[in-house]
């Protein structure tokens, strides 16, 4: 099956991608490693970074957030407007690709 939504993925150099050939190899799509401290490589990953920012300073304790807590923020982040997506929601842009409106129902 042919990935049409995500064609690369780039990621830091951490344990937790040890499993990046799988990853890549299932979704058919190139995997990258960004460099030590470029930050800049993986543009997307930064900016939800700084947005999460806004809700938790960096250093803080995440362990003690509740799950509601969690989902408020989620859901905020997910129907904000983002530049990236010609200011429509992420939540929006899902949508769009997932349930497509040109398909036909039977009545």
């Amino acid at each position: 099956m042919d990935s049409l939504y995500i064609h690369t993925i780039t990621s830091d150099n951490g344990k937790e991608f040890s499993e990046h050939e799988l990853v890549a190899q299932t979704l058919y799509i190139n995997y990258y490693f960004a460099h030590p401290y470029h930050s800049w490589e993986r543009g997307v990953n930064e900016n939800l970074n700084g947005l999460i920012r806004q809700y938790f300073r960096k250093g803080s304790d995440l362990t003690s957030i509740n799950e509601q807590r969690i989902k408020e923020i989620e859901v905020k982040l997910n129907n904000r407007p983002r530049k990236r997506f010609g200011y429509e929601t992420p939540i929006f842009v899902m949508n769009q690709l997932l349930f497509n409106s040109k398909v036909a129902f039977i009545t």
